[in-house]
């Protein structure tokens, strides 16, 4: 049981903006769709069909940012096994600073193998901070979410394969 709960931890230390999202907006499409089954059983149809909707989408998002979250270990444990293989390298690093819940990963990553003062020094000389949530893409483009690119990388990290 204890191990359990290691691993369960390791799994938010490693993505926790992703697993806090997914978590909240999982407890928000289950209220909803409590409040439309209330509604429901008022008689009142088309506010029953209105939560339900929301509930529905909302139970999208928590979906997609576990699905996220689920990756973003994934990315941590190859970077934990670059870092153990190769040391520390700004070459690890560079693709992930563009992301915060990539960032998070990496800087778990180098936690665990005692890289971590080397990682954040790296992230604070690219200019990122704690406030920086949002993918660099996203604040250019807001529309990013949706495009096939950006959701590839996000849910399949690591090397591309040559066709």
């Amino acid at each position: 049981m204890k191990d359990r709960m290691k691993s369960v931890l390791r799994y938010v230390k490693a993505a926790p903006w992703p697993y806090m999202t997914g978590g909240a907006s999982l407890a928000l499409a289950f209220g909803l769709k409590g409040a439309g089954v209330a509604r429901w059983s008022s008689g009142d149809v088309p506010a029953a069909a209105v939560l339900g909707w929301w509930g529905l989408c909302w139970l999208v998002v928590a979906v997609f940012a576990l699905a996220d979250g689920v990756s973003r270990h994934r990315e941590y444990r190859r970077i934990k096994a670059m870092f153990v293989r190769y040391g520390f390298s700004e070459r690890i690093l560079r693709p992930l600073a563009r992301s915060r819940c990539q960032r998070d990963a990496a800087l778990h990553a180098a936690r665990e193998t005692g890289h971590l003062d080397k990682a954040r020094s790296y992230f604070r000389g690219q200019g990122y901070r704690w406030y920086h949530i949002l993918p660099d893409l996203v604040v250019r483009n807001p529309l990013a979410f949706a495009s096939p690119t950006f959701l590839r990388t996000s849910f399949m990290p690591g090397k591309k394969m040559r066709a």
